[in-house]
């Protein structure tokens, strides 16, 4: 751990400190009443012979699997040029509109709180005690694919405290785009080697490591975990397991 000199810690938001499946299952499933069902697990169509699909676990997981995968096809357009810039917040209505008319449910303001359900996610359940501790010893900087509105509302909802919190709206870009790491490198003013981005996401670290940050990956059940060619400099069961590799003492 000697050669590991930080001056701060740049923190991944989705997937790495909230449960953000977690929170859109349970805005996927309050549409159940929209659209004419049960929100249990034996959910049937109230009328008429399969009018839309179950909201069953394997119906929400469908629902789940559509929203993500709108998502993340486009960032990708926007990264790759084939769109313009979006904030978060856009790419949810969208997404969640793609989910309403799966689920069969036409009403806006359904819609509109399912969009919602993208800012009310839950953290896990290490992430306010563990940056807690670490606050103690590094100025925390939040870096989120979330715009700035939706980074403050889920800093709120899920009682995230930080020193900063920082939007890869400010950059017009999505991570891993080098744009959004260079947002922390330049208010932390310190050299890129000097932070440590702690992620889920194998791709975000890989994304501040070419950018010269140091990398932490902390294990999460659904993040995206690191190939057999990744080199990060700590590997972490979660955030105590990342604090007292930092050689934080408990009461720090």
């Amino acid at each position: 751990m000697a050669e590991l000199k930080i001056d701060a810690l740049v923190f991944d938001v989705l997937g790495t400190l909230v449960d953000e499946p977690a929170g859109l299952r349970a805005g996927i499933r309050a549409l159940a009443p929209s659209a004419g069902l049960s929100p249990g697990p034996s959910a049937v169509p109230s009328v008429g012979p399969s009018a839309v699909p179950s909201l069953d676990a394997p119906g929400t997981e469908r629902l789940l699997l559509l929203w993500q995968r709108h998502i993340e096809r486009e960032q990708r357009r926007i990264l790759d040029g084939d769109r313009p810039y979006l904030p978060s917040d856009a790419l949810d209505r969208e997404a969640a509109r793609i989910v309403a008319e799966a689920a069969g449910v036409e009403d806006q303001a359904a819609v509109e709180e399912l969009a919602g359900a993208a800012r009310r996610l839950p953290p896990w359940p290490d992430t306010v005690a563990g940056l807690a501790r670490l606050a103690g010893r590094f100025p925390l900087i939040g870096l989120s694919n979330a715009s700035r509105t939706a980074l403050l509302e889920l800093n709120a909802h899920a009682g995230l405290r930080w020193h900063q919190a920082l939007s890869a709206e400010d950059a017009r870009a999505y991570k891993p785009d080098p744009a959004v790491y260079r947002l922390a490198v330049t208010v932390a003013g310190r050299p890129p080697e000097r932070l440590l981005m702690v992620a889920a996401h194998a791709w975000d670290l890989r994304g501040a490591q070419a950018l010269g940050l140091r990398t932490a990956y902390v294990a999460r059940p659904v993040g995206d975990p690191p190939a057999p060619s990744d080199r990060f400099d700590l590997y972490a069961e979660d955030l105590a397991d990342l604090a007292r590799q930092l050689e934080l003492p408990q009461g720090v």
